[in-house]
């Protein structure tokens, strides 16, 4: 196939060898399936994004470090070196994720270069060596859905320990590879300790993998893993040995309107982007 032009300077740095075929285009990035040596990688070209609202980017980006003032003063003005500032860093920040969750031991794919917008990693393959399938494209007995669901618990409570939480995990970005679920996407991925909406990003991570699993299995849609995890963290007593139960005492006290209201808008976002992800798939 003809070499998309920014693969060829990988070509040409000696990263990759050949390029096989296309395995998804998306509005955010191209993934290409390449070769390097002996082994078979992926290649995830990224493009400038322009579905993200400036909400959800305030939201995500928050507590972020840019390199100098003269980035962050561009970035806050919206100009056009600032924007593409901006788009760098929310590229590299799936770069540093994904760094720091390989080296935490989380199923993600393991990254080897990132070079002129074009993040070099793992194929994620299933059991024939073929690209493994997203979750909402394959269909689970609810032993497999109970298993998935704890494995990717599991994934969550690490992340977290590793202060990360990803921000936008659902079921159409989890691979299923042949040994198990591995979690991808993560150029929205927020620090656990320093960005104001990283709980509430995490308790919707958690509600998208119960409410998924939970059609397989329906005995899983009255958990609350979700908030349970967020208050052992709070507490400093979250482990990868901790053992969850799924339940969680709310606290009686006064309603929070505002943060009824910003659930209601988060959930309105999900369901126009997952419309979006549908169509793609």
């Amino acid at each position: 196939m003809k070499v998309p032009p920014r693969l060829q300077s990988l070509i040409e740095e000696g990263l990759i060898d050949s390029v096989v075929r296309q395995l998804m285009s998306g509005k955010e990035a191209m993934v290409y399936v390449v070769r390097c040596g002996d082994e078979t990688r992926c290649a995830k070209i990224y493009k400038e994004a322009t579905h993200r609202s400036f909400r959800q980017a305030v939201d995500y980006t928050e507590n972020r470090k840019t390199k100098n003032s003269r980035q962050a003063r561009a970035m806050a003005k919206g100009t056009r070196f600032g924007r593409q500032a901006q788009e760098a860093a929310w590229q590299s920040a799936e770069v540093d994720a994904l760094y720091r969750l390989a080296a935490a031991g989380v199923r993600v794919p393991r990254p080897h270069n990132f070079l002129d917008g074009v993040l070099l990693m793992d194929m994620v393959a299933d059991a024939n060596g073929d690209a493994a399938p997203r979750l909402n494209d394959v269909c689970f007995t609810a032993e497999e859905a109970r298993t998935h669901h704890q494995t990717l618990l599991a994934e969550v409570v690490r992340m977290l320990g590793a202060g990360v939480v990803h921000g936008d995990l659902s079921e159409f970005n989890i691979l299923l590879s042949h040994d198990g679920p591995v979690i991808i996407d993560l150029p929205q991925a927020v620090d656990a300790a320093g960005n104001n909406h990283a709980k509430r990003m995490l308790l919707r991570d958690v509600d998208n993998l119960r409410n998924f699993f939970g059609g397989f299995a329906p005995d899983l849609l009255s958990s609350d893993y979700g908030r349970e995890i967020w208050a052992l963290y709070e507490q400093g007593s979250l482990t990868s040995e901790t053992p969850l139960t799924g339940r969680f005492e709310r606290a009686a006290g006064p309603v929070d309107l505002h943060g009824v209201l910003r659930e209601i808008d988060d959930a309105l976002d999900e369901e126009a982007m997952r419309r979006q992800r549908m169509q793609q798939g």
